[in-house]
């Protein structure tokens, strides 16, 4: 007879179901509009990649210089590579306008794997259980679930087709240090066509947002997934290019989205929080994929500048059938009209509209998968609402959902939102 070990598990684990988009992805349905997964990829520059790759490692062999292949498939610094860090400092000279020194600018670039790993890091080593973090509503779940990981308290914050709104972050700041008797230790925000909402922070939002937290003397992580996917009007400077001491910012930027899912994260933070991220990366997983690393520095130096328009350019198609197909086909509501990244956020005129009971019920069973908006809300922690300038308990709204238009093709949109559309209007 099997017999279950009776040892208990971590207490963030009975706080924080499995992940919604995790669970979804393992559906396969003919239209998919769930996760954010890349669609549009420079797939004939990785080849070409992996030839040179292979050139230089089999000359090495048959040369007698087997360690430099052996160090290829290796453990290499927690930090990551200088050579890549290098490249990406540049990146970010060039493509961000950051003031990054270039000779050695690049000792602050830190490489991790994925930014979600970033983002954890970040967690472990500024979080302690019950400290406070104010995010947008609705926001990215892959952040709020870490922060409920490490038992922290999310403060969500009303935001607008603009982005969320400063006034208010100040507000909630306030309205915690008078409430709670403590002050939180850092704004989360997606200022480039935000994961969930898809909406774009202008520039006096970002000025301000750097004003509150500097003012309140706190971190701004700043998650930068989508900046290169900019596909309409205007590409903004980052927060980070604001805060020229880089005292207030912790910037994230990623490979996933611009390039393929490499797993390669690289970011820059004040010295103080990078040193200690640094000796956490050494306890989470030693060090990011030395191979990894060198496919994604090849593939910036040598063809990030040509692929990346195909790219945007490619998004930007899926993104207009879908805005289409939403406006001809769904019923009354309010969409979000994203200048770039991967989603749409829809909301339902009616307020009765259960989004997440309509997938389970109706969508799924008719081969159609997305997001039900609910998921972007914390599962525990606070509200701030305007009306009475305090804190509530958190809750969660059920008639929203997000739309990701980057894995499928034009003619799966067109036609999967059109379908989905007719279901809509036919059950709600």
């Amino acid at each position: 007879m099997f017999q279950l070990v009776n040892v208990e598990f971590a207490e963030w684990t009975k706080l924080i179901p499995e992940s919604e988009i995790r669970r979804l992805l393992r559906y396969k349905v003919k239209y998919y509009f769930a996760g954010g997964k890349p669609g549009v990829l420079p797939l004939g520059a990785f080849p070409l990649i992996m030839m040179e790759i292979a050139k230089a490692e089999l000359e090495a062999i048959f040369s007698g210089h087997e360690k430099r292949v052996i160090d290829d498939y290796n453990y290499g610094p927690t930090e990551g590579l200088p050579e890549v860090r290098k490249v990406m400092a540049r990146i970010m000279r060039e493509r961000d306008g950051l003031d990054l020194d270039p000779e050695e600018g690049w000792k602050d670039v830190l490489i991790t794997t994925g930014s979600q790993q970033a983002i954890h890091l970040i967690m472990d080593v500024l979080t302690n259980p019950g400290d406070l973090v104010v995010v947008p509503q609705p926001v990215y779940l892959g952040f709020v679930n870490v922060v409920s990981k490490f038992l922290s308290n999310v403060i969500t914050v009303p935001s607008d087709l603009n982005g969320v709104i400063p006034e208010y972050v100040e507000e909630a700041i306030t309205a915690a240090e008078k409430q709670l008797g403590k002050k939180p230790k850092m704004v989360y925000v997606v200022p480039d066509s935000d994961n969930p909402s898809g909406t774009t922070m202008p520039e006096d939002r970002r000025r301000k947002l750097l004003d509150i937290v500097k003012d309140k003397d706190i971190y701004l992580v700043e998650d930068a997934a989508y900046r290169e996917i900019q596909f309409r009007g205007e590409k903004l400077k980052p927060i980070r290019h604001l805060d020229k001491e880089g005292t207030h910012v912790i910037y994230l930027r990623s490979t996933s989205k611009e390039v393929a899912v490499l797993r390669v994260g690289y970011s820059l933070m004040p010295p103080e929080v990078r040193e200690q991220v640094i000796k956490a990366k050494g306890y989470n997983d030693l060090c990011t994929p030395t191979i990894t690393q060198k496919i994604a520095a090849l593939y910036y130096e040598r063809y990030f500048e040509e692929y990346i328009k195909k790219v945007r350019e490619g998004y930007r198609k899926r993104y207009e059938a879908m805005a289409k197909a939403i406006d001809e086909n769904f019923p009354e509501g309010i969409r979000t009209d994203p200048t770039g990244g991967f989603f749409i956020w829809w909301i339902s005129e009616n307020k009765e509209f259960d989004a997440k009971k309509f997938l389970e019920e109706v969508a799924i069973p008719n081969e159609v998968l997305y997001v039900p908006g609910e998921a972007f809300y914390p599962i525990k922690g606070y509200s701030y609402d305007p009306e009475s300038g305090k804190l509530v308990n958190a809750t969660r709204k059920k008639n929203e959902m997000r739309l990701s238009y980057s894995y499928s093709t034009v003619e799966e949109i067109e036609e999967g939102i059109s379908f989905l559309g007719r279901l809509l209007r036919q059950h709600s």
